[in-house]
């Protein structure tokens, strides 16, 4: 499915995880700390890989990944539209 893209893997906790899968969160927001401005600032990605927990048989997602807007408190990764959701049990 993600042959070749760029892919930002990122941890959720299981409400908010929920949230995007539902369609009422677009967004994900990160703290401006120099961690993620090393992943998120002057980078492109086709796809994000959304893991509720660290087991392998944790649930997870990939999302279209539309940009990132630094805000005054935080960064807004922009989402777009479920590409493939696994292990969900709503």
């Amino acid at each position: 499915m993600t042959d070749g893209k760029s892919i930002l893997y990122l941890t959720l906790e299981r409400e908010w995880f929920d949230d995007i899968v539902r369609g009422v969160k677009n967004e994900e927001y990160r703290g401006l700390k120099d961690y993620w401005k090393t992943r998120l600032e002057g980078r492109t990605y086709d796809v994000v890989r959304f893991r509720n927990g660290y087991a392998a048989d944790a649930p997870e997602m990939d999302v279209e990944f539309l940009g990132v807007d630094k805000r005054h408190d935080c960064y807004a990764i922009r989402l777009g539209k479920i590409l493939s959701l696994k292990r969900w049990r709503g």
